[in-house]
């Protein structure tokens, strides 16, 4: 389990510090976002996160990742049991969605952010232990059943956007595995036409793939234009306008400014799903590229991390966490930029969110350990 023979010469500080700085970059962007009889609060408690969450994140990175993936059909019991808990005994927060577990007064989880961590180190193993099975189709079969159950069970609290950011990352994970071009190209060949039929029937009136208020969300990113879509688009018309009015170096941090449009209260959700607009809007487009380039360097240092990982499975995993690091920040900011529909997925180590912080110092604490048994360069 805890190996006394790690070289700490491997311990890679540079990741360490990188993250650090961005979670708490988005504490003290919390702090700025909220409104101002919550700001305070917010931002101690996205700090108390940010040091549990790094205090979690450096005792997993000394415990061996192979010991962690003997037990992956447990991980995967334990994902199933967290996400049908959610089902029984969820709250919903009056999002109309079931998302969420409610441990004290002020104190909630969110499931399904700790199953993006739990099923790409169940998938990282399971694909490795049938490694020769990868590119058969009745393998393939098998995998999408195993991986439908808890994904259905994301979609159905309903959260359509983590359970296509899972869907993405897993698709990485098996392709990273050695998928053969062959089967992807017969397998694009069936998902292309089935997505041009979902998007036919997800207009009809009495479909029921789809809630609602998703629906409305799709086709205001289709069809903008339409009276009766475009007023669905006033979050993401806001957060463009708020970018735009950050120019290049921006307004300065939680400033005064009467012509600010978070101070006037028209950014939605800013502390979570929009404050990238708040970042841009304080930091300007200077501001608002430094941090993508943090992000993309956690990105670029997972596969970094893959590339010299001893064994095939700490590969996966390297690369499905770097999937959705890479995935997630491009899907939250492209919302907030308006070149994607309108989700609900927060930005990596920024956004408010503790369930969130647990999940993704979690994980990194694994690539850690990936790293701290890194073979030697080549």
């Amino acid at each position: 389990m805890l190996k006394k023979k790690y070289d700490f010469k491997n311990y890679n500080l540079l990741l360490v510090l990188v993250i650090l700085v961005i979670a708490c970059f988005g504490a003290l962007m919390i702090y700025s976002a909220s409104n101002s009889s919550e700001s305070m609060n917010n931002c101690v408690k996205q700090f108390i996160g940010v040091g549990f969450s790094f205090l979690l994140m450096i005792g997993i990175s000394l415990i061996d990742y192979n010991f962690i993936l003997k037990f992956y059909w447990l991980i995967y019991v334990v994902n199933f049991g967290i996400l049908a808990l959610t089902k029984v005994i969820g709250t919903d927060f009056n999002t109309n969605a079931v998302r969420w577990i409610k441990i004290t007064d002020s104190i909630s989880l969110q499931p399904s952010e700790f199953a993006k961590i739990l099923m790409i180190l169940f998938l990282a193993k399971f694909l490795t232990v049938n490694r020769e099975k990868i590119s058969s189709f009745k393998f393939l079969g098998i995998l999408a059943i195993v991986l439908g159950l808890p994904l259905y069970l994301i979609y159905d609290q309903p959260d359509l956007s983590t359970t296509l950011l899972i869907f993405v990352v897993m698709v990485t994970m098996i392709y990273c595995a050695g998928l053969r071009y062959k089967n992807i190209a017969i397998i694009l060949l069936c998902i292309v036409p089935i997505l041009i039929t979902g998007i036919i029937y997800i207009q009809s009136p009495d479909q029921v793939l789809l809630e609602k208020y998703q629906v409305n969300r799709i086709m205001s990113f289709i069809d903008p234009k339409n009276p009766e879509y475009n007023s669905l688009k006033y979050q993401q018309d806001n957060a463009v306008k708020a970018i735009g009015s950050g120019q290049l170096y921006g307004k300065g941090y939680n400033n005064d400014d009467a012509n600010s449009i978070k101070n006037a209260g028209f950014i939605a959700e800013a502390e979570s799903d929009f404050i990238f607009a708040v970042v841009c809007e304080e930091f300007g487009f200077v501001g608002g590229c430094f941090l993508i380039f943090l992000l993309a360097f956690l990105v670029f240092e997972c596969i970094l991390i893959s590339i010299y990982a001893k064994d095939f499975q700490g590969r996966l995993i390297c690369c499905g966490y770097g999937a959705l690091i890479a995935f997630q920040s491009f899907i939250n900011i492209g919302v907030v930029t308006e070149i994607l529909p309108n989700t609900g997925l927060p930005l990596p180590f920024v956004s408010k969110g503790l369930s969130s912080l647990i999940g993704l110092f979690g994980g990194a604490g694994v690539v850690l350990n990936v790293s701290l048994q890194r073979r030697k360069k080549i």
